[in-house]
């Protein structure tokens, strides 16, 4: 008889989903969904909040990807008032996110991935994460530690807390960076530029070793999306570039155009939200974002080991690459760029501009900020009255664009691993490395929206007796007993 097996928690991700696998008689996969059972609700609970309170509101979204969020509600609330910021300021967010992006993919690479990758898939459990690595090769595991110091180090400088940033706010940053500390980070991020290269010859030796594991998890192709600035890879600034499957451009528009083209599905039995590019409609303008996705889209990087790594890297096919492990490649190329980027912004001594904010007014108006997080394209939109309340606050987080190619990326490899029924930890966790290859932050993807899975809230009094009942059905429809 059919049956199902569930893999619940999925590991060494950031945040709780589950999987679960529909077999046939035959023990073969029939159907396979990754299903993300967060609810955060930001998107809601932000409204009536002033706008300038977003900046410090939405980074605690997440504890990973606070620097991105901050940064695309800053933005947000610049176009919200229209006004430019200073050149110095700009230099200085833009510091800031290289700082994220460092710690993100250390993160990633060295804590979540490089189990899988150095370990191997069929390791023991007890041993297949980051205290195996250290063991296995405490040199290597230092070097993550080491670039994740770095990061940290440098989020708090520039932003004030190594967690959770205050400094970017509407009009600039409020405070200039100091020449002092330009000097002490200089001294460190050279160190860091060293540790990238390293990780980047170990993650694309890993990949050569798991060449055959890595084939049977191809079959996704969609098409990309990313931040370009007429080519050159971009995390801060920049507009916004879709690619189909073949590489041909399809689309290429401001942020603030970005509702014209992306479009929003959702489907009863996720929290998370299925984004897609309108012109395909869904589900065939279904598309992937992040680390993979910016080089698809850009063709330089415009730092001197990043541009070497990116030639490389595109030489794998002759259009964009597709494969799903090679997300791994491609951080650390991204790794790679944000080390050598950050050296290029500190040694620029106009960064310690003191002026590094623009004065406005406020007004009512909408605003749209986008960067690219660690994991792809980011947008923040809100709306706002002549008060400076928020109306309206919309999330779009680079896990939500990349859901749908996440569960078609669990497909393929359960059908590829799975079969006779055999439920084995190894072949499972072969499924769980597909899902990990997008290193996905489902507390940053999980958010309100007008359609999602039924809830039902008890209220009880200190006696545990039924007070009231609140029931939410599937399409947001609400009724009190």
């Amino acid at each position: 008889m059919s049956k199902e097996i569930t893999i619940k928690p999925v590991t060494r991700i950031e945040g709780h989903a589950k999987v679960t696998l529909q077999l046939d008689d035959a023990g073969e996969v029939t159907e396979a969904r990754f299903h993300v059972m967060e609810l955060r609700g930001f998107e809601k609970f932000m409204e009536g909040r002033m706008f300038w309170e977003a900046p410090l509101i939405t980074p605690r979204i997440c504890g990973i990807c606070s620097v991105s969020h901050h940064l695309a509600a800053a933005k947000a609330c610049d176009d919200l008032l229209g006004v430019d910021i200073p050149p110095a300021a700009k230099l200085q967010r833009e510091l800031l996110h290289e700082g994220e992006i460092i710690g993100d993919h250390a993160l990633h690479l060295y804590f979540l991935a490089a189990p899988d990758l150095l370990l191997g898939p069929d390791a023991p459990p007890e041993q297949r994460n980051v205290v195996g690595l250290i063991a296995a090769d405490p040199d290597l595991a230092g070097r993550g530690v080491a670039l994740r110091k770095i990061a940290q180090n440098l989020v708090e400088v520039v932003g004030g807390r190594s967690t959770h940033p205050v400094t970017a706010i509407p009009g600039g940053m409020s405070k200039p960076l100091s020449h002092n500390e330009r000097h002490e980070l200089l001294a460190q991020v050279h160190v860091a530029v060293d540790h990238a290269r390293v990780t980047l010859d170990v993650i694309r030796a890993a990949g050569e070793k798991h060449a055959d594991l890595f084939a049977k998890m191809d079959g996704v192709v969609t098409p990309f999306v990313a931040l370009t600035d007429n080519g050159n890879f971009a995390f801060y600034d920049g507009t916004v570039k879709v690619i189909d499957s073949e590489g041909a451009a399809l689309a290429e528009f401001a942020p603030a155009a970005y509702a014209d083209y992306i479009g929003e599905h959702a489907e009863d039995w996720s929290y998370m939200k299925f984004p897609y590019f309108k012109a395909l409609g869904y589900p065939d303008g279904i598309y992937r974002v992040g680390p993979l996705a910016r080089l698809n889209v850009n063709s330089r990087m415009g730092t001197p080991l990043a541009d070497a790594a990116l030639k490389e890297f595109k030489a794998q096919a002759d259009g964009p690459v597709q494969g799903t492990m090679q997300y791994h490649h491609a951080r650390a190329i991204n790794l790679l760029y944000a080390c050598e980027r950050t050296v290029e912004l500190l040694e620029d001594p106009a960064i310690c501009d003191e002026n590094a904010r623009t004065p406005a007014k406020r007004r009512a108006g909408e605003g749209i900020g986008i960067v690219e997080a660690p994991r792809g394209l980011l947008i923040h939109h809100y709306a706002a009255d002549d008060m400076g309340h928020l109306t309206k606050v919309n999330l779009i987080v680079a896990t939500c664009h990349n859901n749908a190619a996440i569960n078609k990326s669990v497909a393929t490899a359960a059908r590829a691993f799975i079969h006779d029924g055999e439920p084995r930890e190894g072949l499972l966790n072969r499924v769980e490395m597909a899902i990990r290859a997008y290193d996905p932050c489902l507390s940053c993807g999980t958010h309100a929206m007008t359609r999602g899975p039924a809830l039902t809230l008890e209220v009880r009094d200190a006696a545990g007796t039924l007070m009231q009942t609140v029931r939410r059905d599937e399409r947001g429809r609400q009724d009190c007993i």
